[in-house]
């Protein structure tokens, strides 16, 4: 399996393609728009799309998932149906961000921890992580030691909480008890910015690390 990354929005969203270079099927990992910029990078796979996978519902990460869908013509997984309520919200969201025209959708499958998704001959896991939004899940390849994390976990940083439904303490636990099990060696592509393992943060990252977690709980909280 192979991963791009294309940053798309005005929040430099990372949506991801998959790809499957057996069967040269493709899944889209959080569209939140720029959809030319989507189907161009297919195009130059020369892919064919198969699914939408949505880690949770926030604009810069679903926005463009109805519209896609409707283009594509492909199923939508994910997120978990707790998240419900940020998509429902998408054109109230568009407008106030400026962005075009959104719809709101229904995927035509929620998730939950513990469930897989496929696509091509490839098979990933889906783990619940709330705190972030209280529907966010992750994607894990542990073949290719891979993980989409969404805005879960940032190379240096973690999810904002400070969100409708949003809790620091269940962030953590998310991290902590869905994540970091997985194995040092993983790599994750997360929401924004750069890919890190998670080895490397909890090393090093001031809001999860081992020894930030030792420590005393009365510093920073979130970024």
């Amino acid at each position: 399996m192979r991963a791009g990354i294309i940053p798309v929005t005005p929040f430099q969203q990372n949506c991801s393609i998959l790809l499957c270079e057996e069967t040269n099927r493709a899944a889209i990992v959080d569209p939140g728009g720029d959809l030319d910029q989507i189907v161009a990078a297919l195009e130059k796979f020369g892919a064919a799309p198969e699914k939408i996978f949505l880690t949770h519902g926030h604009i810069d990460h679903c926005g463009g998932t109805a519209e896609l869908r409707k283009q594509l013509g492909v199923p939508v997984e994910g997120p978990h149906e707790e998240d419900r309520f940020w998509i429902d919200q998408l054109p109230m969201q568009g407008s106030r961000f400026g962005f075009p025209h959104l719809e709101a959708f229904t995927p035509d499958r929620w998730l939950a921890g513990g469930d897989s998704v496929r696509f091509g001959n490839q098979e990933l896991e889906v783990r619940f992580c709330p705190g972030h939004t209280p529907g966010h899940v992750i994607f894990f390849h542990r073949g290719e030691r891979l993980a989409l994390v969404g805005d879960v976990l940032f190379a240096g940083s973690i999810g904002r909480t400070d969100f409708p439904r949003g809790d620091h303490d269940t962030l953590i636990r998310s991290i902590t008890a869905q994540l970091w099990p997985l194995g040092d060696d993983v790599t994750f592509i997360s929401g924004h910015g750069p890919v890190s393992t998670f080895g490397a943060e909890r090393e090093s990252n001031p809001f999860v690390s081992d020894r930030a977690l030792a420590g005393a709980r009365g510093g920073p909280r979130y970024m």
